[in-house]
């Protein structure tokens, strides 16, 4: 208990003395936040040209900088667009193997996702599914009818999506 104050009055200490230089640095100077796709913080403006800018004042908020690393002069930056080397182009015979097989995936798993959606609606009977002997209380059965609807709804977004999937890869030969 004793080393835990210690340690907390001298971190109170540190924390109160550092930050003392930074502070009047600040005072001295007015950061805004100006508006436009990409948001500006600036203190290299005026009041005025704040104004007419339609900037505002940032208070008590200080703003820290971080660069990212530049690239080196003469070193061509990749794209993901750009030309690809010879050797590590696909084989048309082994793109098409990669894509009947994820044809064939995804096609097993909609029907999957099928199946578990009609088992799921015929359950749900159109919003008045069968009562169940635990369901004695009104408010357990509601309860269940909104979780069944809910999992309705996430079994079609799933349909849905992995219909968006195979729409997506080529046609099969």
């Amino acid at each position: 208990m004793h080393l835990s104050r210690s340690l907390t009055l001298a971190s109170l200490a540190a924390i109160t003395l550092w930050p003392a230089p930074a502070a009047a640095q600040q005072a001295n100077t007015a950061v805004y936040r100006c508006p436009g796709p990409p948001v500006l913080y600036t203190d290299s403006i005026s009041a005025a040209e704040a104004k007419e800018k339609g900037c505002k004042l940032l208070e008590g908020a200080p703003v820290t900088v971080i660069q990212g690393p530049r690239p080196r002069q003469g070193t061509p930056v990749p794209t993901a667009s750009g030309p690809r080397p010879a050797d590590s182009k696909i084989d048309p015979a082994a793109q098409r193997a990669r894509d009947g097989d994820a044809r064939r995936i995804l096609e097993t798993e909609l029907k999957k996702e099928e199946d578990a959606l009609a088992a799921l609606q015929k359950d749900y009977n159109n919003g008045e599914p069968e009562r169940r002997g635990d369901e004695r209380n009104y408010q357990k059965y509601l309860d269940r009818v909104a979780e069944m609807k809910a999992a309705i709804a996430r079994k079609e977004s799933d349909v849905a999506a992995l219909r968006r999937e195979l729409a997506k890869l080529p046609p099969a030969p």
